[in-house]
């Protein structure tokens, strides 16, 4: 039997959240102090991936292995620097999250996750700064996956641990702001709102012809509409 809830998964960066930038500085500090790299190389690409693929690239790019014992030691320097960027750097909950959050919450037939590239500590500590953390049950992160399309498996296999009955993957939708977030909902055969609330235009993100389109969250009645 297919269960009636719906499961939201969410992207942080972007979508629920600009945290001015906390964690590039906080990788960009660890393959510093950790690895004695000087001149560091700022052209790496962030947005939509994962924090695996991201520290691969780092490391490589700076002249280190990417071994499992660099990986660690990445992980834990970046962890690290990681709460005191969040500090340091101009950061806000975007328009609309929380009183969203909060309707979700409120309608009991929401199972609310995450989808997100962050590692599983790193997610926690950036929702956690914003006072948002509580609101996530269970998700896929970017801890061990290079290909945002398996943390998109990852998370869906979570939806299925959480609810106890099957859920139609029409009822799944995931929320994002990046061409990424687009391509892995479909690679899972689930439902996607993209929001214009990260660093790519609203034309980057029609290309990818979303469900639903929106500028930001402040109004998702677009999404409750398609729920009925």
């Amino acid at each position: 039997m297919i269960h009636r809830m719906l499961a939201c998964l969410f992207d942080i960066d972007g979508t629920l959240l600009s945290s001015g930038g906390a964690g590039k500085h906080a990788m960009y500090a660890a393959i510093a102090s950790e690895f004695g790299v000087a001149q560091l190389d700022d052209g790496i690409p962030f947005a939509g991936r994962t924090d695996r693929a991201i520290g691969r690239d780092l490391l490589l790019r700076h002249g280190l292995e990417d071994t499992p014992a660099n990986w660690r030691r990445f992980v834990r320097a970046y962890l690290d620097h990681l709460p005191r960027s969040l500090v340091g750097r101009p950061g806000r909950v975007l328009p609309g999250v929380g009183s969203l959050l909060e309707r979700l919450r409120k309608r009991g037939d929401v199972a609310i996750g995450l989808l997100t590239g962050n590692l599983r500590d790193g997610a926690a500590g950036k929702l956690g700064h914003y006072g948002i953390d509580h609101y996530f049950a269970f998700g896929g992160f970017g801890d061990h996956h290079l290909d945002r399309n398996d943390v998109a498996r990852e998370a869906l296999t979570e939806v299925t641990r959480h609810l106890p009955a099957p859920v139609d993957l029409d009822r799944i939708w995931v929320i994002g702001d990046t061409p990424l977030d687009v391509r892995c909902a479909r690679a899972i055969g689930v439902r996607i709102l993209a929001v214009c609330t990260g660093l790519h235009v609203r034309s980057d993100l029609e290309v990818e012809s979303p469900d639903i389109l929106l500028e930001d969250l402040s109004d998702a009645s677009p999404l409750f509409e398609a729920w009925k």
